[in-house]
């Protein structure tokens, strides 16, 4: 028995290796076809191939065996290329498509993705593979037009052909999509379908499609359509477009007819009006509608979608209240959200992510809070909640790693010897109160062992920093009241350190290379800065950030700036630093804000520093440099918009090299001793004449931006104002207090967006320049004490933004212009010249006849009216004559008009006068009747 299974096991081993090995011996004897092979040769010469991808296609061997080529099993025809590049951008193919692929005729998969074909268009012969299923052409830089061609290829099933961003790959129409019956996943990111108005109804018209992709495809429009026949669609990804047809365009409500849809991204296309509240997709798991401008409330029917688990609303106008959900990611951050945070919240036993921030929420935070033991982040800062947060608030929040509650009016009243559930990586909770006045930092958070962003900015603590918190690395401590002296941060891993607003004192501290940002102004630090900046541990650091300003720093500046590369702002404002400026700060090719404002600084401002081409600030007002301003800052500082030399002791004329700087929006070189005339090539400042628009964070150089954002401190209105976040805005010009003289250029009169003039105390003469109402946004115009003669230019009534104006000790003359604007201001604008007229008490010459003159100019006018009337009739009755006499003259001196004008008489006469007969005789009849 045991030697008949035996022998039966062996007969069945040497039958299963006998079919194993005919069928080896068979495969290894199917070749591809001898013209297919030929036809990737020809398609691998025409491509270059720099990383050696093809090296296994060799003309000699089968290329079944070829990577990439699979071939079929039994056939040997080729059935699929698969081409794409895993290497990375740029490292793929290069070169053309072949027509020789042609040859392929029962290919059906062909990848050519993330291989790089710059400025080739997608060959039309691409349409021509009649059995092709799957075609990805996606990431290739292709350019130009995709071929109508592809609608031929009525088999394909999936179709690839996202473009690299905004690299000119287009289609002026859709239509062509119709042909691919059995398509089921299209992929268009990135391509320009800006022409194709019936995108809509073109994908909603193919009956297997399952998903979905217009991403960035600059969709503007979309015609109207009323029902959406597709059922299959699952994943409908439409995010990033311009849809502003008409300026404005709201949701499709055919996308809320798909009740198979699963996946749904309409973030960032700007539409407008509310979120339909009815809607047909309740098996949605994930909803993206951020970056819209919905004004409406959240619908329910949101929080009806049972496997509903993302929920993106961020950034839009919504309004109301929110309700309970199963989400696990909701972020509703950005809106106009109100009332009190619902309790039922505590009941998303799933929830992770939690954005509420920036929103206008009121009252308490609900304890139900403690109960979400699945939270992992919690944004909430910038809402207006006050009220206490106890312990109860954290109970089991076990897996909570960040929490962002910055900007609320919240109290944290917990045990000195709390133990937290969790363990936070990032906790910001600036502008909280973390108990009574003069706490220090609180003992709990020495648990948080994993914490590396920590913000207790403007929460009232005092005292000094504990050592275990310089291991943190993004500190910000702002606006407290910390004291003593900071250690040398030496050997740790901060990255970002932001103390500004503190009572630190003593020397400053050395640094570690790893620092980025480090800002310790306004504190009360004193002694030099060589210590720092010249520390010889390392040869260059990388700090990109540094604000030493309001403190009492003193000596001079240390010339060793090339240790510090990267520096992007730098800040010794108002210190006590003496000395010349050190031509090593050239190095800082980097250089965005250079802030050297309110010191003693002397000597000529260095030749290095046209190097610095990427500052965009220069701050050296109050100090004592002298020398020209140097012409290299007009031709080579050509992105600098805020230029700040004011009280020093500069000297010579502003030479026209000024004028390069385009975009300019402050410039103030007041109080120095610069002589000659205002250049006229003013006009060039175009950043001062075309619209300001607000940009709160542009000039944010910290790593969160509400940290820290650079300032300028302006002179307007007779007073000085400090402006960070609006800083986008002010256009400047301050001249004051030199020796500048000549004219004042008319060229200024094109600056439309200037905000504010300054030229008074100078030398200038000539006029006012009469078009000085173009500058349509001027709200501060100072020309006192020159000798600018002439009258008021009447363009000053259009002024309608001037609210501060001063034109005293001039030599103007003439009455002032009538207009709300000047007639409001304080008469001490207009002193000290040959004005009259309101606001002043000096009537102009005449002044004082105007009623009487004004009820001569009445009845002279009622007797030029009466005059016209008289001459009306005369010349009527002349006009008549006149016509009459020539009528009269021709028919006696003209034969055959005189006779035809009698017939015309006789023939009138005639029908007149059998008129008449015939209408008697009808009455007559009637009268006879009726009696």
């Amino acid at each position: 028995m045991k030697a008949s299974n035996s022998y039966h096991a062996l007969y069945s081993l040497l039958l299963l290796l006998s079919v194993s090995t005919f069928k080896l011996i068979f495969s290894a004897t199917v070749f591809c076809p001898e013209i297919e092979q030929q036809s990737l040769v020809s398609f691998r010469q025409s491509l270059q191939d720099p990383n050696n991808l093809l090296s296994s296609w060799n003309g000699t061997l089968n290329c079944c065996n070829w990577k990439g080529v699979i071939c079929h099993n039994s056939t040997g025809h080729v059935h699929e290329l698969h081409l794409q590049n895993t290497r990375g951008i740029y490292q793929g193919l290069k070169g053309k498509i072949n027509s020789s692929l042609l040859n392929l005729k029962h290919l059906r998969h062909l990848d050519l993705s993330r291989n790089t074909f710059p400025g080739e268009t997608i060959p039309s012969f691409i349409g021509s593979f009649p059995n092709l299923e799957y075609l990805n052409l996606s990431g290739s830089a292709f350019r130009g037009k995709i071929p109508r061609t592809i609608g031929n290829l009525s088999n394909l099933h999936t179709l690839d052909l996202e473009a690299f961003p905004y690299r000119g790959l287009e289609a002026d129409s859709l239509e062509w999509l119709t042909g691919l019956s059995q398509l089921e996943y299209l992929n268009m990111d990135f391509v320009n379908l800006s022409a194709a108005y019936n995108w809509a109804q073109v994908i909603t018209s193919l009956p297997y499609l399952v998903e979905l992709h217009f991403q960035a495809c600059s969709l503007e429009y979309t015609a109207p359509l009323d029902y959406a026949n597709s059922t299959t669609l699952k994943h409908l990804y439409i995010a990033d477009n311009n849809f502003r047809y008409k300026s404005s365009i709201s949701i499709p409500r055919w996308i809320f007819q798909l009740n198979n849809l699963l996946y749904l991204d309409l973030s960032g296309n700007y539409f407008v009006g509310p979120i339909p509240t009815i809607s047909n997709a309740t098996k949605l798991q994930h909803i993206d509608l951020s970056f819209n401008d919905f004004n409406s409330g959240i619908p329910d029917w949101f929080y009806l979608c049972k496997d509903l688990e993302f929920l993106n609303l961020l950034s839009n106008l919504l309004s109301g209240t929110i309700s309970n959900s199963s989400l696990r990611y909701l972020n509703l951050g950005l809106n106009s959200l109100s009332g009190a945070i619902p309790i039922s919240l505590g009941k998303l036993s799933s929830l992770e992510q939690l954005s509420l921030h920036a929103n206008k929420f009121t009252g308490t935070l609900p304890e139900s809070f403690g109960l979400l033991s699945s939270l992992q982040l919690l944004y909430m800062n910038d809402n207006m909640l006050e009220g206490v947060v106890t312990e109860a608030h954290c109970a089991n929040l076990t897996k909570l790693e960040e929490f962002f509650a910055s900007g609320n009016h919240l109290t944290l009243n917990v045990s000195p010897n709390w133990n937290p559930p969790f363990n936070l990586t990032t906790l910001q909770i600036a502008s909280w109160s973390l108990g009574t006045v003069g706490s220090q930092i609180p003992v709990w958070l020495e648990t948080q062992k994993n914490i590396w962003d920590l913000d207790l900015s403007n929460t009232g603590i005092s005292g000094r920093i504990p050592s275990w918190v310089w291991k943190v690395e993004i500190l910000t401590l702002s606006h407290n009241n910390l004291s003593g002296k900071i250690p040398d941060l030496l050997g740790l891993k901060n990255k970002y350190i932001y103390l500004g607003s503190n009572q630190f004192s003593g020397s400053l501290p050395r640094v570690t290379d790893t620092l980025r940002h480090l800002d310790l102004s306004n504190n009360s630090f004193s002694g030099g800065v060589s210590h720092l900046l010249c520390d010889t541990r390392n040869e260059t650091y990388r700090l990109e950030l540094l604000n030493l300003g309001e403190n009492q720093l003193s000596g001079e500046l240390p010339d060793c700036w090339m240790k510090w590369p990267s520096l992007i702002y730098l800040n010794l404002g108002n210190n006590n630093m003496s000395g010349s400026i050190p031509n090593s700060i050239g190095h800082l090719a980097a250089l965005e804000s250079l802030n050297l404002y309110g010191n003693k600084l002397s000597g000529a401002i260095p030749f290095s520093m046209h190097n610095c081409t990427e500052l965009v600030k220069i701050d050296f007002r109050d100090n004592n440099l002298d020398g020209g301003l140097p012409t290299w800052v007009g031709t080579e500082l050509l992105k600098l918009t805020f230029l700040l030399l004011g009280s020093n002791k500069l000297s010579g004329s502003i030479s026209s090299e000024i004028c390069h700087l385009n975009s300019l929006q402050i410039l103030d070189l007041s109080g120095n001793e610069f002589s000659g005339v205002i250049p006229r090539c003013v006009y060039n400042f175009t950043g001062m004449a075309t619209e300001r628009n607000l940009s709160r964070y542009k000039y944010s150089y910290s790593l969160y931006w509400w940290v820290f954002i650079d300032s300028v401190l302006v002179a307007v209105k007779g007073s000085e104002s400090e402006y960070g976040t609006t800083l986008s805005l002010v256009t400047n010009i301050n001249l004051s207090k030199n020796n500048l003289s000549g004219e004042i250029p008319k060229e200024l009169t094109s600056l439309a967006e200037l905000r504010s003039l300054n030229l008074s105390r100078n030398r200038l003469i000539g006029s006012i320049p009469e078009r000085i109402g173009d500058m349509k946004q001027l709200e501060s115009l100072d020309l006192s004490i020159n000798s600018v003669s002439g009258e008021i230019p009447i363009s000053f009534t259009l002024l309608t933004s001037l609210n501060h104006l001063n034109l005293s000790h001039n030599n103007l003359t003439g009455r002032i212009p009538k207009s709300t604007q000047l007639q409001s201001l304080d008469a001490s604008s207009f002193t000290g010249n040959n004005l009259c007229g309101s606001p002043l008490e000096i009537n102009c010459r005449g002044d004082d006849d105007e009623p009487r003159r004004q009820k001569d100019q009445d009845n002279e006018d009622e007797g030029e009216n009466e005059s016209k009337i008289e001459w009306f009739y005369v010349l009527l009755s002349l006009g008549y004559a006149v016509g009459f006499s020539v009528m009269c003259t021709t028919l006696v001196l003209k034969k055959s008009w005189r006779e035809g004008y009698f017939r015309l008489l006789d023939s009138v006469w005639d029908k007149f006068y059998v008129y008449v007969c015939i209408r008697w005789t009808r009455l007559t009849k009637a009268s006879e009747t009726s009696s």
